[in-house]
């Protein structure tokens, strides 16, 4: 799962540095910069906070940050058909 990068991209396509956007979760920069290179993991109320300050459901921002290790191995390949087309329309939905 690679969500402290997902939390990142979807950060600078709003154009906020991390000083701006730790402060409007009410986190410090240093933190925010180890959850975006996945150093640190933040707990559900952090997630929560970070989710809705980018304007993006919690669940959609898990679903964008799986990659193929985190589904079932017999479920892969379909995850593989099926993951870029899903992810590109929530972007396209929850563009800036």
């Amino acid at each position: 799962m690679n969500l402290g990068i997902v939390i990142k991209k979807i950060r600078k396509d709003k154009k906020l540095t991390q000083t701006k956007f730790a402060s409007i979760c009410g986190i410090t920069q240093t933190y925010l910069s180890q959850i975006e290179n996945n150093s640190k993991e933040p707990n559900l109320s952090t997630l929560k906070v970070i989710s809705s300050a980018l304007n993006m459901p919690l669940p959609i921002l898990f679903f964008l940050s799986l990659d193929e290790e985190d589904v079932a191995p017999n479920k892969r390949k379909a995850f593989e058909i099926i993951s870029p087309s899903i992810k590109s329309l929530v972007n396209e939905f929850f563009a800036v």
